[in-house]
């Protein structure tokens, strides 16, 4: 059979285009604004005005090294498909180690001083055009999809509960750039769930063989513990056939978990769960929760004013309602939010708290508040005060805790971070009466992978929602 496109060229090309010159326009404007323009001119020069030529030959070699350097963390692959929000801190460090193969390489040119505040002026820059390119090239991306140019061919291997809710996931989202051809099963599945809609293109013995006649390259394999026996021969078969094969593990566990080979002694371990954050990581993550509040509280501080006159006028009772949460380590605290339901009204009903729609308990303002999750921003002082995060799971009545740690895997994993005004779980759609044990996934999910870029990508994601 003829070999196919494997439609891998554009994005890639486009991106190092666009680096290289977003790196080049970077070089020249730092020029520009400090011997070009007076707005530096409080600043003597620490020597005469260099020619332009120096720097810009001196972009023309640095420039390779740092597309080789953002290529070295996989930022030209194609079909990427990620966010450029996503990328900004990504953005940040590499283009910080750049600087510094700059000032090693200035270090060692004798020929004259290159300036420190174009260096300055270069690396904030550099930040900005590098992501604004990859926000072009993001569009770029979406608009191909759209047209359905480049669209990879995919299938689903299997027809557990698993392979169904991923072909809903994907399946509805054509921007993702996949194209799904329908599935791999030994039944055909019922025409009420999510692969019933989709075409069935044999059994499992039959992947080998249809795998090059629809000309896939992409096998996602979610199939039942009790299948991997075939799933064994099935692979072997597949041996010489070029495409790619994506598996979903099937077991809690390992679902959410950021799954590593370590090696001891020349042993090699499967790391199944991990220590959520290192020492710095949680100094970190303390210190930005502390400057975001505090500068949060004193922006706001007005809206907070309004919020309590218009509480105080619209219901009787105290502004704030406090209710006793399960935080890090298991640890107690009291939360704090706006008052939105009439006073008391916790002490009569167990289920309080748990997202019930047209709660005729909320005021009529609180149900303003409750929409629009204003009644959420005094935990803005739980924050301030260490006891919650900006990120992180939700933080749950001792009630339920003590419910859910019997009910559900994994629930008590939810402790090993600060509990969050915001997650990653309601983020994507998880909150108030959603399944639980999708919930706890997404919590378990952000526990092991959890970076700052991650926690910058959940607060826009919120903002987003909000807005």
């Amino acid at each position: 059979m003829a070999r196919y496109r494997r439609n891998d060229f554009l994005i890639p090309t486009l991106g190092v285009l666009f680096d290289g010159l977003a790196i080049e326009f970077a070089f020249l404007l730092s020029y520009a604004l400090r011997f070009k323009f007076s707005l530096f001119n409080l600043i003597p020069l620490e020597q005469d005005k260099p020619p332009l030529d120096a720097y810009l030959y001196g972009s023309l070699v640095i420039i390779p090294v740092w597309l080789l350097i953002f290529n070295s963390r996989k930022m030209y692959g194609a079909r990427r498909n990620i966010k450029p929000s996503d990328e900004f801190f990504t953005i940040m460090r590499l283009v910080t180690l750049g600087m510094l193969v700059v000032m090693s390489a200035a270090f060692f040119y004798r020929a004259f001083s290159y300036s420190r505040v174009v260096f300055g002026l270069l690396w904030g820059i550099a930040i900005t055009a590098i992501f604004v390119g990859k926000i072009v090239l993001y569009n770029v991306e979406r608009w191909q999809y759209r047209r359905g140019k480049d669209l990879r061919h995919a299938v689903i291997i299997g027809d557990s509960a698993t392979a169904n809710r991923i072909y809903f996931r994907l399946s509805n989202n054509p921007l993702l750039g996949y194209k799904f051809i329908g599935y791999f099963a030994d039944h055909e599945c019922l025409k009420i769930d999510p692969l019933g809609g989709a075409q069935w293109l044999g059994r499992l013995a039959d992947v080998p063989n249809l795998l090059q006649k629809f000309r896939i390259e992409l096998a996602i394999v979610a199939i039942d513990s009790r299948e991997h026996d075939t799933l064994n021969e099935v692979i072997e078969e597949c041996e010489g056939v070029n495409a790619e094969f994506m598996i979903v593990p099937d077991f809690v566990e390992i679902m959410a978990s950021r799954m590593a080979v370590k090696e001891i002694e020349g042993i090699p371990f499967v790391r199944l769960k991990g220590v959520p954050m290192t020492t710095w990581g949680r100094i970190v993550k303390r210190l930005s929760d502390f400057v975001v509040s505090v500068v949060l509280i004193v922006l706001l501080s007005p809206l907070f004013v309004l919020l309590v006159i218009l509480i105080k006028l619209t219901s009787s009772g105290p502004v704030f309602f406090l209710q006793e949460r399960v935080g890090l380590d298991g640890v107690k605290f009291k939360m704090i939010k706006f008052r939105s339901m009439k006073a008391g009204a916790e002490l009569h009903d167990k289920f309080a708290g748990l997202g019930v729609p047209n709660d005729p308990r909320q005021t009529v303002f609180g149900k303003f508040l409750r929409r629009t999750s204003l009644d959420e921003l005094p935990q803005l002082l739980n924050v301030l005060k260490g006891e919650m995060s900006l990120v992180g799971p939700r933080p749950e009545r001792p009630y339920f805790v003590d419910q859910f740690k019997r009910l559900v895997p994994k629930y008590l994993d939810r402790h090993r971070v600060k509990t969050g005004m915001t997650g990653w779980a309601q983020v994507n759609g998880l909150r108030g009466n959603s399944s639980l044990d999708e919930r706890i996934k997404y919590d378990i999910y952000y526990i092991e992978n959890w970076s700052m870029g991650l926690d910058f990508k959940i607060l826009l994601k919120t903002i987003k929602a909000l807005l």
